[in-house]
């Protein structure tokens, strides 16, 4: 029981609806019906997919979470070292038969994003490629695995990703991840710059790193505006990002950890943008 309460945890399960419902509402806005691809692919992305990500985490940063206060709660969890192989293997093995299934009815371009995105799910933590610690790319690699799911769903929908409404959409959605990564990493500046490991905020900073995450999440506000309507009413959902991180524009690295609070703010604030979200696919959907 103690194993299985570890990897519940592991897979951050406050988290599960963030990447769940990216894929789960936009293959079932495009195809407008509830069967077992939706209800694969959503089973996957909510539980397995998460397993993956943060339980790979949990293991190969292990001893700089020991470091870290925030870990041991909803925020991170600090996994037992003795489960550390039974964490990876299952991760892995939780989402192979998804992926076959995923795999075999998917179309070419569908495939490769699979591929993509499960790829940078395990680079993000993984030894030698770690890509969570190349500055900028850490951002974007995280802003992956929260967008790749919808993007899966658009290729496994032969959407056309091209048009300015879809497009804009998910550079939206994109900006969004990288803010939410990037100010996510100021509270940790100081406890991973004596673990040794580099990100965005340790490299520019905590200022300019909480300046580029307002920047971004201005961006992804003005970018929604250039879908079709109701699709403009969703920056509405920008604008309480916004106002939690504006208090930090000015953070030095010293007060780094304040910051947290703020971050505290956004886990619960990402129902709120989900819902308003829901809200409108509802009405366009009905309209």
């Amino acid at each position: 029981m103690d194993a299985i309460k570890q990897l519940f945890w592991s897979s951050r399960p406050v988290s599960w609806i963030n990447t769940a419902y990216p894929f789960g509402a936009t293959y079932i806005f495009i195809t407008h019906k509830i069967d077992l691809i939706f209800v694969i692919g959503t089973l996957f992305f909510l539980i397995p997919y998460n397993l993956l990500m943060y339980g790979i985490n949990d293991v190969f940063d292990y001893e700089s979470d020991l470091r870290n206060p925030r870990k041991g709660g909803i925020e991170g969890a600090l996994l037992n070292k003795k489960y550390h192989k039974l964490t990876i293997w299952s991760s892995v093995l939780a989402c192979v038969p998804f992926l076959i299934y995923l795999y075999s009815i998917s179309n070419q371009t569908a495939a490769l994003y699979l591929t993509l995105f499960v790829f940078t799910v395990i680079a993000y933590s993984a030894p030698k490629l770690r890509f969570k610690e190349k500055p900028f790319l850490d951002s974007l690699t995280s802003s992956s695995h929260f967008f790749g799911p919808m993007v899966y769903a658009l290729a496994l929908t032969n959407t056309d990703m091209s048009s300015r409404s879809t497009l804009s959409c998910i550079l939206a959605f994109t900006l969004w991840g990288i803010a939410s990564h990037a100010f996510g990493a100021v509270q940790d500046v100081i406890a991973d710059r004596e673990a040794s490991i580099s990100s965005i905020a340790t490299v520019i900073g905590a200022k300019a790193t909480v300046r580029f995450a307002f920047l971004a999440y201005a961006g992804a506000g003005i970018l929604v505006m250039n879908t079709d309507f109701p699709g403009p009413l969703a920056a509405i959902a920008a604008i309480p990002y916004l106002f939690i991180i504006a208090p930090y524009l000015n953070i030095e690295d010293a007060d780094c950890e304040k910051s947290n609070k703020g971050w505290r703010r956004f886990i619960w604030l990402n129902f709120f943008a989900g819902a308003v979200v829901t809200m409108i696919l509802i009405w366009s959907a009905i309209s």
